[in-house]
């Protein structure tokens, strides 16, 4: 699946202590160098051998890692040997039995581990083995054991220093899609490796081992690549992190083709040479995205937005935290329509489609929260619309049945348009789309999805009831000639409310009212239903407008009118960010009383997305 990143403006550039910025060792040399000193270093303070874990996520090339500490190691007197923690692993049939449970017999959706640990699929015996061998004295002088899950609880409190390897999410995909990922228990990647073992299973070992080591870990290593390791220490990282859970960040943004993919792309700020079209593309979404980090030094930090869930009060609320704990609740998505020339509705829709509610993905999924969606117009050119609900006199018997017949035999519903309810939209509408209503995205529109996350892996919960039959995206030959994407059909039915096209004009094509209003700024906010769970609201200004997180919103946010504009805290101006046109930030629960700040002319809009409890 091609999945293009887009770092124009996502610099985070936040002041820390000099300290903790000198702290930080830039560059794979470097960063090997002083891990081998620092280990020296303990060695030489203690005179016994030394214990080490390197620890981290999927993705990092350990092989590499190991070669380079190696060499740097030869050139001293000191001894060392290396233990792959994946020889303290079950065998690979009795992994794969253990993943059996999340993998499930749906074929789109597995079912989440919500309890597991790593250590569920290591050998106990093996570990403790390892445990009683670390403490030994020996010949040599250093210990080294590497790899995902070397510092498990079992084995944590034997090592004398834990460094923890880091990567993005992105890249951890990238390897997955081309068959290069080495899972638990394993040497050499696993060419079929599956994605529901990472997106339902072993991503949830590795976030409970993350959480756990960053509390016991010495050092932080940024290791998304080879060539580009840096080395933080722990009081550094701590302080880093804290420093920029106090301000709003911009995630690194990424972009998709896709069989409703258009061109709008190609004239803003989301343009990248290698994109053919653009489908699906994250703006801010924190659970998946990564983060840039400026500190004031000669190269900037790269890791996971995830990682501010090391301060989840302070980020997304107290309320958030404790109702769902490390779950970020929010994404936006910027869905693009534009096209040139006319199109037929079968290429720039998106397939007809549902979203689950809280308590269908727990008793489904056990997902901790359901998809509460909502379409924005940012933009809207001739033809622009909307697909959703049903028609008052369409047969939803017969929609059913024709779905069903067109999954088996690939033959198109001719007048799929008889049933599904069209609506022509102009910027600023808002729909509001609760969860079991049918919907998409028409096309000819810019949309802005504001949406919940189900996952805190970040899996996509959409049931997919019709798609026209059409061939999906092939990026390699850049053209529609990519099999079919596959329907949920059990899922879309079990899951649908069969809402009618007069229920939705009456209660999902909402207005907003004015809630506030100075000469100098208006804030409106968009009427909603009961079962939406967070509000959608505009702030509207020439040149500068207030508002506040009150210590316990989470703000997601995204420029809708204007070119450039300001985030800045009241108390701390300097704690503060600029946004771009049609670009988002995540402004952490705890920034309270704040300014919108336009840096250039004419009128700005930002549409913002906060939960309604708090």
């Amino acid at each position: 699946m091609p999945l293009y990143e887009n770092n124009r403006n996502a610099q985070n550039r936040i002041k820390v202590k000099k300290e903790w910025s000198d702290a930080v060792i830039f560059g794979t040399d470097k960063t090997i160098d002083n891990i081998a000193a620092r280990i020296n270093k303990k060695f030489q303070s203690s005179k016994k051998t030394v214990t080490v874990a390197f620890d981290g996520w999927y993705g990092v090339d350990w092989h590499s890692v190991i070669d380079r500490v190696q060499r740097v190691f030869s050139k001293t007197s000191l001894k060392l040997t290396f233990t792959n923690i994946n020889s303290e692993f079950l065998p690979e049939e009795r992994i794969a039995e253990y993943k059996k449970a999340f993998l499930s017999d749906d074929p789109s959706f597995g079912i989440v581990n919500t309890d597991g640990c790593i250590e569920d699929i290591m050998d106990e015996n093996a570990v403790q083995h390892l445990k009683t061998a670390l403490k030994k004295s020996g010949e040599e002088r250093v210990r080294i054991v590497y790899g995902c899950g070397s510092a498990v609880p079992a084995l944590s409190d034997t090592y004398d220093m834990i460094f923890y390897f880091d990567t993005t999410k992105q890249s951890v995909l990238w390897k997955m899609w081309g068959g290069e990922l080495i899972p638990f228990g394993a040497d050499d990647p696993k060419r079929d490796y599956w994605w529901k073992e990472y997106y339902y299973c072993d991503f949830y070992l590795l976030n409970e081992q993350k959480h756990f080591v960053f509390k016991k870990m010495d050092y932080y290593v940024q290791a998304i690549g080879i060539e580009e390791l840096n080395l933080i220490e722990r009081e550094a990282f701590d302080g880093i992190l804290s420093t920029l859970v106090k301000y709003p960040t911009k995630n690194v943004k990424y972009a998709q083709p896709g069989p409703w993919g258009a061109y709008r792309f190609r004239d803003t700020r989301w343009n990248i040479p290698a994109l053919s079209n653009n489908a699906w593309n994250a703006a801010v979404s924190p659970n998946e995205l990564g983060l840039t980090i400026d500190i004031g030094r000669e190269k900037m930090l790269k890791m996971p937005a995830e990682n501010l869930m090391q301060y989840p009060k302070e980020f997304v609320g107290p309320y958030i935290h404790k109702t769902y704990p490390r779950l970020i609740p929010f994404y936006i998505w910027i869905d693009d329509g534009y096209f040139p020339e006319p199109q037929p509705a079968e290429r720039t829709s998106m397939p007809i489609h549902n979203h689950p509610s809280t308590d269908y993905v727990a008793r489904h999924f056990r997902e901790p929260m359901g998809r509460y969606e909502t379409y924005y117009i940012a933009e809207a050119y001739e033809g622009a619309n909307t697909w959703m609900g049903f028609k008052d006199d369409a047969d939803l018997e017969e929609w059913e049945r024709r779905c069903r017949e067109s999954e088996k035999t690939w033959e198109p519903i001719e007048n799929w348009k008889d049933f599904i309810a069209n609506w022509k939209t102009n910027v600023g509408d808002l729909f509001i789309i609760p969860p079991g209503t049918s919907h998409g995205h028409g096309g000819n529109q810019m949309v802005v999805e504001m949406d919940t996350v189900p996952s805190v892996a970040g899996t996509e919960y959409s049931f997919f009831g019709y798609d026209y039959c059409r061939n999906t995206w092939d990026d390699e030959k850049k053209s529609m000639a990519a099999p079919g994407m596959k329907m949920h059909l059990e899922h879309y039915f079990d899951n649908e409310k069969w809402r009618r096209e007069s229920w939705v004009k009456e209660h999902l094509r909402v207005r907003p009212k004015v809630v506030k209003w100075t000469k100098e700024y208006a804030i409106d906010r968009y009427n909603s239903v009961p079962k939406m769970p967070f509000e959608i609201e505009r702030i509207h200004f020439l040149k500068k407008a207030e508002y506040s997180t009150e210590g316990r919103f989470l703000h997601m946010v995204v420029l809708t009118v204007g070119e450039k504009v300001r985030i800045q805290s009241k108390k701390n101006p300097e704690y503060g960010c600029d946004i771009e046109w049609l670009q988002g930030a995540a402004i952490p629960a705890c920034f309270g009383d704040y300014e919108y700040i336009n840096l250039d002319r004419g009128m700005c809009t930002v549409v913002l997305i906060r939960w309604k409890k708090g």
